[in-house]
């Protein structure tokens, strides 16, 4: 494998440098201690983030979690390791995984699909109620395994315990109230959980609200004329509100949980677009202990999802209703020890209704009506052999898409078969090195498969086509770490082979919106096409004292590059990276600072027409706690972007004409009680 070794080699050294040119005295002052494991829910196995093998984890939570957050999932991810956002504006933002995106990132919340079109277009905000989430994970690599065909790249989960597994003997939660410059931003969110006998009760709510934020310089560089001072049409007007309760009992719980989800947000482009999009969510979640013979235990989840959302012109006139019910049903066993094996097998189906249709008139318009059926079975497996821990893992999963007769367009099927190996060798102890290999399958989406109309949002008239293949991904990753003491890092590298890799292409031919070639029309035509693809990157990351008090530290970088075979750079691929954060904790008070600093993309597909400048991002942290009785209030000030630097990421179709916001100070107060 060919990687690019100049930027890492520098920010390796940069890193290290940085842990070793902390003063003795600053060392010396923190006890050693054994840091408290965090544990990854979205794994068969319920493992700390530093003993996974399949999936390499990254967990935030706490005051982390806090101070990273932003109005969306991908702009709070994206200054973790190997993760970077799409960046339409404040109001859609998705993660993008290892040089992956869309449909191969799959979104989970409490480990059931989130069941959006997030992943159809990039001007679709991830519909997840990540503002009052306890902890959200990030699974970098083949998670297929697990959660289906959706996860080729990776998968986020969205952990807000919305049914409770426990009951407390008294009422507990945290609620906060923020506000911020650069947006003009308000955000108040609540969650409580508490007990009524052997029924535990949550609720959870969240309002957040932004305006038109501000920008450094002018919209679009070359052209004097672009919007200055403020992005035009970037509001945001969020609102969601969740309900849960559950039987707990020696045996284990049974319970389920309503949420709705309101979001209104603007498409910061020439034509002033906006989005209304609603979400009513219903789960059912139990868990049996020792239920059978040989079972450790048995769970099962019911997801529906009713979701909606109505893309309008700037007065306020709808254009196309994108609409997807879901139903979706997952039961999982965890088997005791067998011949020193442990593991859990388990089945999941899922049921979908999607279509775009024509505001005006109720008929297909970039999408026709399309029904899809998945049905898969899993298996994980794990043992230790001495210092070796081996994990193997097989999904069985049969995918339909069924598109409405009216439509004239086939019926298809794929048969997905998802294998994964891996070892990690604790060599010495708090030392490990790991290996893996997976063979992961992806069925093209139904946008893939049957668009065929324009995307106002995108200004795309995006065309698929029926008879693309399954994806097949050959995944091998090597790492290296230490898991032990203070001083802790670790080091991957990956190679991810795919073969009918989809993407849209461009040729750059302008129609109207009724797909007539025209020079002057309003839209693009975009291809969903397919070639074999080629990822390989690394990832490197040390990090001091991250969880204890007096002086942190943590350093990282991370690249990948992306071809298509015969053609070129994959598009919209993320720069090469690296950063250093530095924290200082105290009994009440915690700060922080941390430097991020992409270097030029200028790896570009056929059909990208400009490079994207690097950037070198300062944010900063300061707050304080005081205690009154078993309550907390914390005061913390938060700003971001303190250089004010025009950031333009690679990752964003609007880089030329959207850049990220200019310096934004973050004040508020969040109580635990």
């Amino acid at each position: 494998m060919n990687f690019q070794r100049t930027p890492m080699a520098r920010a390796m050294v940069t890193a290290m440098a940085a842990a070793a040119s902390l003063p003795l005295h600053a060392l010396a002052q923190t006890e050693p201690q054994t840091l408290a494991p965090v544990v990854v829910s979205a794994t068969p196995f319920s493992a700390s983030e530093d003993a996974q093998i399949l999936t390499p984890a990254k967990i935030l939570a706490g005051s982390e979690l806090r101070d990273k957050l932003g109005t969306s999932l991908g702009e709070t991810l994206s200054h973790e390791l190997g993760v970077s956002a799409s960046a339409f504006g404040a109001g859609a933002s998705r993660p993008i995984i290892r040089g992956m995106e869309g449909p191969r990132v799959k979104i989970l919340q409490n480990g059931m699909a989130v069941s959006d079109v997030s992943s159809l277009s990039n001007d679709h905000a991830v519909a997840a109620d990540f503002g009052t989430a306890r902890q959200i994970e990030i699974l970098r690599g083949p998670a297929a395994l697990l959660y289906g065909s959706g996860a080729i790249g990776g998968l986020v989960n969205v952990v807000n315990e919305r049914i409770p597994t426990m009951l407390l003997p008294k009422p507990t939660g945290e609620a906060e109230l923020r506000a911020s410059s650069a947006d003009r931003g308000k955000a108040l969110s609540l969650a409580v959980d508490g007990s009524a006998g052997n029924i535990g009760l949550h609720l959870d709510a969240q309002v957040h609200e932004t305006d038109d934020y501000r920008i450094p310089g002018l919209a679009a560089p070359a052209n004097p004329a672009s919007a200055s001072g403020r992005l035009p049409n970037a509001f945001t007007r969020q609102r969601n509100v969740g309900l849960g309760m559950s039987h707990v009992a020696d045996w284990g719980h049974i319970g389920a949980s309503v949420g709705t989800l309101d979001d209104h947000y603007g498409i910061p482009t020439d034509e002033r677009a906006f989005i209304d999009l609603k979400k009513n969510r219903y789960d059912v979640d139990g868990l049996f202990k020792d239920p059978l013979p040989g079972l450790a235990a048995i769970k099962f989840k019911l997801g529906a999802t009713d979701y909606t959302h109505t893309e309008k012109q700037q007065d306020g006139t709808p254009v196309t209703d994108f609409l997807n019910r879901t139903l979706e049903a997952r039961l999982e066993a965890t088997h005791l020890p067998l011949a020193g094996w442990r593991g859990s097998f388990g089945m999941q189906t899922e049921h979908s209704n999607f279509a775009a249709l024509s505001a005006a008139t109720g008929t297909p318009d970039a999408v026709p009506k399309t029904r899809s059926t998945s049905v898969a079975g899993f298996l994980v497996e794990e043992r230790d052999f001495g210092p070796l821990r081996a994990s193997a893992g097989m999904r069985i999963e049969a995918v339909k898409r069924a598109p409405d007769a009216a439509s004239g367009l086939a019926r298809r099927n794929f048969d997905l078969a998802s294998y994964s190996l891996g070892g990690l060798w604790q060599f010495m102890p708090g030392y490990g090195a790991g290996l893996t290999w997976s063979r992961a399958q992806r069925a093209p989406s139904t946008e893939e498969l049957y668009s065929n109309g324009p995307h106002e949002s995108t200004s795309t008239f995006d065309i698929g086509s029926p008879s693309l293949g399954k994806e097949t991904s050959h995944n091998f990753e090597i790492s290296l770490q230490k898991t032990a003491g203070l001083m802790r890092w670790k080091a991957n590298l990956f190679q991810n082979q795919v073969d009918n890799f989809v993407y849209g292409r461009i040729p750059g031919t302008r129609v109207d919106e009724a797909g007539a070639i025209d020079p002057t029309g309003e839209f693009t035509q975009r291809f969903w096409s397919q070639g074999d693809a080629t990822i390989r990157g690394a990832e490197a990351e040390v990090s001091y004292n991250l969880r204890g008090e007096g002086w942190s530290l943590r350093g990282f970088a991370d690249t990948s590059r992306g071809h298509l075979k015969g053609a070129g750079n994959l598009p919209l691929q993320p720069a090469t990276r690296y950063g250093v954060d530095v924290g200082y904790r105290q009994g009440d008070w915690r700060s922080g600072i941390s430097l991020l600093h992409a270097q030029k993309q200028d790896r570009l597909a056929t059909f990208e027409t400009s490079p994207t400048a690097g950037y070198t991002q300062v944010d900063a942290s300061l707050s304080w706690t005081q205690r009154y009785g078993h309550s907390r209030i914390t005061w913390f000030a938060l700003a971001k972007n303190l250089l004010d630097q025009d950031i333009r990421v690679a990752t964003s179709v609007l880089k030329d004409s959207v850049p990220l916001a200019g310096r934004n100070l973050v004040l508020g107060m969040r109580v635990n009680f």
